[in-house]
């Protein structure tokens, strides 16, 4: 286990997850598909799933990219996903992306997971910058940034095209590691 906050756990992805990314998939494919077209595309049956399950793990181990789950710690319910992804080992710089299921959004929970990871991956990865790009639209993305002391950089022009729709700007939030800017 990552972290544990309130009643939920943040977790590594392991290969028993597969069913329940599955039928999270499933129950938030509406607000999955405009933002997470992948992740939605390689969820639609539980052989899908368990092919990304299994990648995911793979690419955990391997730092590559960083798949966590967060769980109610008593129901086991499966309550969001959270990536650490675009990770650049040079420059020590890692992009966060996150859902957050239907059940469980306006309680807070990204936010409080987000400043968990960003911890974990100051501290354990060794990550010394964090990005989340969020659409401006996106007016619960952007709150979790910039409660979670993210600061807006600037506009990336063009930055993502959702499926079948024109390129959408996307604002470049940033979040540095605090023992780093003391060294400095």
């Amino acid at each position: 286990m990552i972290a544990k906050f309130d009643t939920f756990e943040i977790h590594p992805i392991h290969e028993g997850d597969a069913w329940k990314v599955c039928n999270f998939i499933i129950a938030n494919e509406d607000r999955l598909k405009r933002y997470f077209p992948k992740t939605l595309e390689q969820n639609l049956t539980p052989t899908l799933s368990q092919l990304f399950v299994e990648q995911k793990v793979k690419q955990f181990e391997n730092d590559e990219e960083f798949l966590f789950t967060l769980k109610h710690s008593e129901t086991r319910a499966l309550a969001g996903l959270i990536y650490i992804k675009e990770l650049d080992w040079d420059t020590k710089q890692g992009e966060f992306a996150y859902c957050i299921g239907y059940p469980f959004e306006g309680q807070g929970l990204t936010s409080k997971a987000i400043q968990h990871l960003s911890g974990y991956a100051f501290t354990n990865l060794g990550l010394e910058t964090l990005q989340i790009i969020a659409h401006k639209d996106n007016l619960p993305s952007v709150k979790v940034a910039l409660k979670t002391n993210f600061k807006w950089v600037k506009t990336l022009i063009n930055e993502f095209t959702p499926t079948g729709e024109a390129p959408l700007d996307m604002e470049l939030y940033e979040l540095y590691n605090p023992s780093e800017s003391t060294k400095t």
